[in-house]
């Protein structure tokens, strides 16, 4: 997964809220939206594809749906028009270095 190299605003808002909420250890976010320009579910929505990487100890004993609905929960309401669709891949470190 590419870096996105913090060229989008709505990608930096992201990483911000993961940041502070989850504490990473390795976060990667890749905006997919041009991959999906013209989809039909984007039209009239205005938000964007992204797909994260993220790696946390805050994962630990947690199972992918636990994950996934901390990442959620760390993006909030505030992202909600923001983002169309969200690949998550949530690995603790252990997983990380596996």
């Amino acid at each position: 997964m590419s870096q996105s190299g913090g060229t989008s605003e709505r990608t930096d808002a992201i990483r911000s809220a993961l940041q502070r909420e989850l504490s990473p250890l390795q976060l990667e976010i890749e905006d997919q939206s041009a991959q999906h320009a013209g989809h039909a579910g984007v039209r009239g929505h205005g938000g964007g594809h992204y797909a994260v990487y993220v790696v946390a100890e805050c994962f630990t004993g947690k199972s992918r749906i636990a994950r996934h609905r901390m990442v959620n929960a760390a993006l909030g309401d505030a992202f909600r028009d923001a983002i169309h669709a969200l690949s998550i891949r949530a690995e603790t470190p252990e997983e990380a270095s596996a």
